[in-house]
């Protein structure tokens, strides 16, 4: 499903056109912006991509046809095709995996930078990527989301808010791979506690944090342990996690009726230490129950969006 507000339109990409738009645009944010080291393929073609791209989905904001604003989604079905998740060579997400086949990762997000001041991209993204969740069944979404830079000594404060406050539940909680960075990076720096408790003040936290991380944790995300130092990207990364039980109180109220109306979709042990399958939402009537749900992201825009209902091809490969 498309969801258009106005000259603006949120949906999956259709074709090797619109993902080569995307990966072009990651290359001016990620390479150009950011300072992520690109290959000579890359820097040739001008365009940010990895292995991972070959069986990805892209969710994409488009303004007059052209893409500003996107995420890079990988289901269960295109991760077993690749041989894992992107996350995974970062994170040891085997707890998450064990939990359910209904899971998806998120990543690569970016809007291009004159339309950072629109908060009408990010919200239109986060309603596309709410209603493919939905719609795909999927019972939990994951990835990483980073710091730009090599020190995370410079967001210390969030770190460490982020460690004494909002660690995933040890059933569920993804742990850093240190032996994964790359040379010359100290294992030392995965470390979440940089701060001892006492010294972590949340209003300089949340001054610290990037406006993605702000709005996962309005939306009940968790973290996992540890902080992974990706030298080729210049970033340190940490992991997020949302889980449909754990969403917010005040949005399941707004969107579902109830502040408990999603407590069934929990993850219970199983003997022999493995995890139950999670139970879905069963999503009939998507229209209905969605508008109230794209009501609340999209707020005062929500008058002129517009629900367009197709059968999306199947997505190309890169």
């Amino acid at each position: 499903m498309a969801i258009k507000v106005r000259d603006y339109e949120v949906r999956l990409t259709r074709n090797k056109e619109e993902r080569k738009q995307v990966r072009q645009l990651r290359y001016e944010v990620f390479v150009k912006e950011e300072g992520a080291n690109p290959t000579d393929e890359q820097r040739e073609l001008g365009e940010e991509f990895d292995d991972y791209d070959k069986y990805a989905e892209y969710m994409a904001v488009f303004h007059n046809g052209k893409i500003v604003g996107t995420y890079r989604i990988i289901d269960k079905k295109a991760a077993d095709k690749m041989g894992g998740f992107y996350t995974e060579t970062e994170f040891n997400i085997s707890k998450i995996k064990n939990a359910s086949d209904n899971i998806a990762e998120m990543s690569r997000a970016c809007v291009a930078p004159a339309y950072r001041e629109n908060a009408l991209v990010m919200r239109m993204l986060w309603a596309g990527l709410s209603e493919y969740v939905l719609r795909r069944r999927i019972a939990l979404l994951f990835g990483v989301a980073s710091f730009v830079g090599q020190k995370p000594v410079e967001s210390a404060q969030a770190i460490s808010y982020l460690y004494y406050n909002h660690l995933s539940p040890l059933r569920l909680r993804a742990r850093v791979i240190p032996e994964n960075f790359a040379d010359g990076a100290d294992p030392k720096m995965a470390r979440m506690n940089i701060l001892p408790r006492a010294f972590v003040d949340e209003d300089m936290a949340k001054k610290q944090m990037t406006p993605l991380i702000k709005g996962y944790l309005r939306m009940g995300a968790t973290f996992g342990q540890g902080v992974f130092i990706d030298k080729p990207f210049n970033t340190y990364d940490v992991f997020v996690m949302m889980q449909s039980k754990n969403m917010d109180a005040a949005y399941q109220k707004h969107f579902y009726g109830r502040e408990n109306a999603l407590e069934h979709l929990d993850v219970k042990p199983r003997p022999f230490k493995t995890l139950a399958k999670i139970m879905l939402l069963p999503i009939t009537g998507s229209l209905s129950v969605l508008g109230t749900f794209f009501e609340f992201l999209l707020r005062e825009d929500a008058a002129d969006a517009e629900y367009i209902q197709d059968n999306t091809p199947e997505q190309e490969e890169q």
